[in-house]
């Protein structure tokens, strides 16, 4: 239940409510869309942004057998037994947030505006505060390999 409590959560906050705040603060209608170009570029990024925050869920779940969701110190579902270091995680230490920037940033080339910019902005200052947070609790939990691992794969995008 925990696991699904997490994962709700998850979609709820980062796929609909912040996505959902940004439209709100752009004012603009319902239904709108910018000029095709512009629409291509933000569906492919919006897609491929989903698409690599679900690979890394999955492969955590089944890798990792946990759940990401672990917000400032506060368990929301099952951590992580094994440290994460392929797949996704062979890539960047934290695919799952670098999927929602990618979404975020579709959402953005799609709405064009500086509110929605300045709440993209936040939510990356927030939820690098909350990364700093679990790379404590991972260096306690996995010590020298999550360090090396650290050395190695850069926390959002390329090192």
């Amino acid at each position: 239940m925990r696991n699904i409590f997490g994962y709700l959560l998850g979609f709820l906050v980062f796929v609909v409510g912040i996505p959902a705040l940004m439209w709100w603060v752009s004012g603009r209608q319902f239904p709108w869309a910018p000029a095709q170009t512009w629409a291509i570029v933000a569906i492919i990024l919006i897609v491929s942004g989903l698409a690599l925050s679900i690979w890394s869920i999955v492969h955590m779940k089944k890798v990792g057998e946990g759940n990401p969701f672990d917000a400032y110190n506060h368990e929301v579902a099952p951590r992580t037994k094994h440290l994460m270091t392929d797949g996704p995680y062979k890539y960047t230490r934290n695919p799952m947030l670098a999927g929602i920037y990618i979404y975020d940033i579709g959402v953005l080339l799609w709405l064009q505006g500086w509110w929605p910019l300045l709440v993209f902005a936040v939510e990356v200052i927030l939820l690098t505060l909350q990364v700093r947070s679990e790379e404590k609790r991972l260096e306690a939990d996995f010590g020298d390999d999550y360090r090396a691992y650290r050395q190695s794969v850069p926390r959002y995008f390329l090192k």
